[in-house]
């Protein structure tokens, strides 16, 4: 919708209900009109598939992916947008907004209740202050969805997208990978949101694995294991795991060694199958 990329329609609208920024809820609404009809177009939206927003703002994002899909359904934990939303997406009549916290809301069973027979995608603008949480909610919930297409700041998009036994990746690097392939879509400027943030974002793609990647026998295990090794990422795996799991080093020192992992390599240089090695062999230990 044009009116919705105009500052000073958004200005006008905000006021008119009252709206004030809320540092809290990290709100910064896009406003560049051609960022959101290409993250749409990039989230699998289309005809006969169903989408689920997390927050919407204004409702800018939503629009678009509306004009593409069959059914959207956003989630808006600030119930002050309700009414703002009500007036920017009224004359779309596929879209339904739920008041409720995206790190709380059961999504399997809202698909289950909205998207019966329906493929579906999941698409989000996200604060900053959320965004690892949101997305490994996500990811754990193991939805049956296509593909989580979000906004995210610049350097948590780097981050997330990494290849894994990379300088750049990290614990969540590692546990993205698993769950998904992370792809880097494009860059999105400070200036684009109202309020302008003090950092840049990128949109990203997680184009979800139908089967992990690798086998894994304990996954609550696998991930404490990445955990610990990235918890003190400047000493060896051989001295955070240890350190991180209360496992003796003689004993973690030999699985690395059967695993083919040196012992000064730390977490950073590991893969995800140096990863379920590890977590596999220490597992069958403890049986």
């Amino acid at each position: 919708m044009e009116r919705l990329s105009d500052i000073s329609n958004i200005k006008a609208i905000l006021s008119r209900h009252g709206f004030t920024f809320s540092r809290s809820l990290g709100q910064n609404f896009l406003i560049n009109p051609s960022v959101c009809p290409k993250m749409a177009a990039a989230s699998g939206a289309g005809k006969g598939v169903g989408v689920i927003e997390i927050g919407p703002g204004i409702g800018v994002l939503t629009c678009e992916l509306a004009k593409l899909a069959d059914k959207v359904v956003a989630i808006e934990l600030d119930k002050r947008l309700l009414p703002v939303l009500n007036e920017t997406l009224s004359e779309y009549n596929n879209i339904k907004i739920i008041n409720d916290d995206a790190l709380k809301v059961d999504f399997k069973s809202l698909i289950e209740r909205e998207f019966p027979d329906m493929p579906v995608y999941i698409c989000a603008n996200l604060p900053y202050y959320i965004t690892s949480p949101v997305i490994m909610r996500l990811l754990e919930s193991k939805l049956n969805v296509g593909s989580i297409t979000v906004m995210v700041q610049k350097e948590a998009a780097l981050r997330l997208c990494a290849a894994v036994g990379t300088r750049q990746s990290s614990s969540i690097t590692v546990a993205v990978n698993y769950y998904a392939q992370a792809e880097m879509l494009f860059g999105v400027s400070a200036g684009s949101f109202l309020p302008a943030p003090k950092v840049d974002s990128a949109v990203i793609r997680l184009n979800i694995n139908k089967t992990p990647p690798v086998r894994v026998d304990d996954e609550a295990f696998f991930f404490k294991i990445i955990q610990s090794a990235f918890g003190q990422r400047r000493k060896t795996v051989l001295n955070s795991i240890s350190f991180g799991l209360g496992i003796d080093k003689p004993k973690l020192s030999e699985v690395l060694k059967s695993s083919g992992i040196p012992e000064n390599y730390r977490a950073e240089q590991l893969t995800l199958e140096n990863f379920s090695d590890i977590a596999n062999i220490l597992s069958e230990q403890k049986r």
